[in-house]
């Protein structure tokens, strides 16, 4: 469908350009699902109902879907789901490209981290260690004891895990002690003094 030219307000920023498609990558347009296949697997989606996507040589658009648009006043939540849907295909196709990958840092006297087959073994302080297994289509590495790099293809998966990790011993404001993010700050308070 033609977009009309007073309809154009409805489209976002991002929307007006295409998403180049690697060569390595191959794009599955079925109903309301995409799948993006490539060297580091593969992902799929399903779309929501306001954007319609056209794959056309090589280039992914992303418009919103004028056939639903019932009044002028939905036409923000329309752009705003265009352009979230150009991020989320962009960041798929990323992702089976290169991967993303999250850094966490270990602050404490005593804790430390190591691998145990796949599976990640944390000394945080407890009486027990704590065990990580890893969920489908996500690695840990531990190139050092205060060290863990998560990876996988899907961005969301990786920041939720790590986040999931960090929450066993969120970083103290009283020391600093704790799970954090690599480029994470951690403004510090002055204890009580005796």
């Amino acid at each position: 469908m033609a977009l009309d030219k007073e309809k154009l307000h409805v489209l976002s920023r991002l929307a007006r350009k295409p998403i180049i498609v690697p060569a390595n990558v191959k794009i599955d347009l079925e109903g309301c699902t995409i799948t993006v296949k490539g060297p580091h697997g593969t992902l799929s989606r399903t779309l929501h109902p306001y954007v319609s996507v056209k794959l056309e040589e090589g280039k992914i658009t992303v418009h919103p879907d004028l056939e639903t648009l019932r009044r002028p006043a939905e036409s923000k939540k329309y752009r705003a789901m265009t352009g979230t849907y150009f991020s989320l295909i962009r960041n798929m196709i990323l992702g089976v490209t290169e991967g993303f990958q999250k850094e966490l840092q270990i602050v404490g006297v005593g804790y430390k981290a190591a691998l145990k087959g796949k599976n990640l073994e944390m000394d945080l302080g407890f009486s027990h260690s704590v065990v990580v297994e890893p969920p489908d289509g996500i690695t840990f590495t531990v190139p050092a004891p205060n060290k863990i790099i998560i990876k996988g293809a899907d961005k969301e998966q990786v920041g939720q895990v790590s986040a999931n990790i960090r929450k066993w011993r969120e970083p103290m404001v009283y020391g600093g002690k704790g799970i954090r993010y690599s480029d994470e700050v951690v403004v510090l308070k002055v204890g009580k003094k005796v």
